[in-house]
């Protein structure tokens, strides 16, 4: 099997994240959702203080292009701290 026969996909990811107060979580997840057509975001606060928030996302689609869902992030004056988890599945072309 060749490099080009494998194709690996992203579709599930867990990022750590910090960012300010304002946009609120809900406008936030709503952003990074908007990142792709299927994308689901579940957010969680893990912790707070009096200028920044650190969040939990977890992110499901049928192909997430990590790029996007950073430069959003970015965009939105936050930070990726790390990725803590991720689920990839290798298709097979036909």
């Amino acid at each position: 099997m060749s490099e080009g026969d494998i194709m690996v996909k992203v579709k599930k990811i867990l990022l750590d994240v910090l960012k300010p107060h304002e946009p609120g979580v809900l406008e936030f997840a709503r952003t990074i959702a908007a990142q792709g057509d299927d994308y689901r975001v579940e957010l969680t606060v893990a912790e707070m203080d009096d200028k920044t928030e650190t969040l939990q996302l977890i992110i499901e689609g049928a192909d997430i292009q990590l790029e996007t869902i950073v430069s959003a992030i970015n965009s939105m004056g936050g930070s990726l701290h790390s990725i803590d988890g991720v689920d990839v599945v290798n298709v097979k072309p036909e």
